[in-house]
């Protein structure tokens, strides 16, 4: 898959594109990168999509921008769809960070997904537990001097990696991820998600509506999966996700999975989201 590029939002993006036909626009998460799908496009492109995926703001080599809260990236993802030639037959799919843009897109999108992350009502619910709390060092972290300093450090991500899906032999992935935030700027930029999502970077104020339908939740049916071993949210915080899920919702836990489920069993979630997108 080659990397191509397209100005969508006032962001020069990269992207790798798999095939043709209606638009499947995959988002990635933190720590990670576009190439997170690759065992989904080629699978999205033998059913007839065009599998679009971006790095997101800031992941090299799209460009470094200002303004990472989550109604920026909403605004991405709708930006993308019309730049991309979408339509009413193109689909979303989101991983961790990635799961936002899909929140907030649902109208637009004839069928949608998510992975790992919750809507965010439901998870400041369930979020403030002991165990919870240490598995998110990271967040609190981030909204120091200290952050970009100790993310940079040997280890540190791949030490993420490591706890979030114990197991998973992540070599390849961290290789695409040290691409693509080896630069300070870069590494800053993906620290400034989380920054501007715990209002440590104050809000822009260009995308109050988007960050409304971020934060509200979906307004139309997804399917949500995430990894039983999942070690950086906890499976047993989202036993009864579909419960605040808009009706004909799905929600599925992969067993022998962590937090990249759709990286550590590829077979078993790309049968999932195919089916879901019929």
């Amino acid at each position: 898959m080659e990397i191509r590029n397209i100005h969508a939002n006032g962001v020069e993006f990269a992207y790798l594109a798999l095939g043709d036909g209606p638009l499947a626009l995959c988002m990635h998460g933190f720590p990670d990168t576009a190439h997170t799908w690759r065992h989904l496009m080629p699978e999205l492109a033998e059913r007839g999509y065009r599998a679009v995926a971006p790095f997101m703001r800031g992941y090299a080599p799209t460009e470094v921008t200002e303004g990472y809260e989550l109604g920026a990236l909403v605004a991405d993802a709708n930006a993308l769809h019309e730049e991309l030639g979408g339509d009413e037959n193109a689909v979303i799919i989101g991983h961790d960070w990635g799961t936002y843009p899909v929140y907030g897109t649902t109208e637009r999108f004839r069928k949608s997904v998510v992975l790992a992350v919750p809507p965010t009502k439901w998870l400041l619910g369930t979020f403030f537990t002991y165990e919870q709390l240490k598995r998110s060092f990271y967040i609190f972290l981030f909204q120091t001097a200290l952050a970009e300093t100790a993310a940079a450090a040997p280890g540190f991500l791949d030490g993420l990696w490591k706890d979030w899906s114990p197991g998973y032999d992540a070599t390849e992935d961290l290789a695409f991820l040290k691409q693509s935030l080896g630069e300070p700027a870069n590494l800053a930029a993906a620290i400034g998600y989380y920054r501007a999502m715990l209002g440590t970077t104050p809000p822009s104020g260009r995308y109050a509506t988007e960050q409304a339908a971020a934060t509200d939740g979906p307004v139309r049916p997804v399917l949500y999966l995430h990894g039983a071993q999942d070690g950086c949210l906890g499976a047993d915080l989202v036993a009864d996700v579909a419960s605040v899920l808009p009706e004909g919702s799905r929600a599925e836990i992969v067993e022998g999975a962590g937090h990249f489920l759709h990286l550590e069993k590829p077979r078993e979630v790309n049968a999932l989201i195919l089916d879901w997108l019929g």
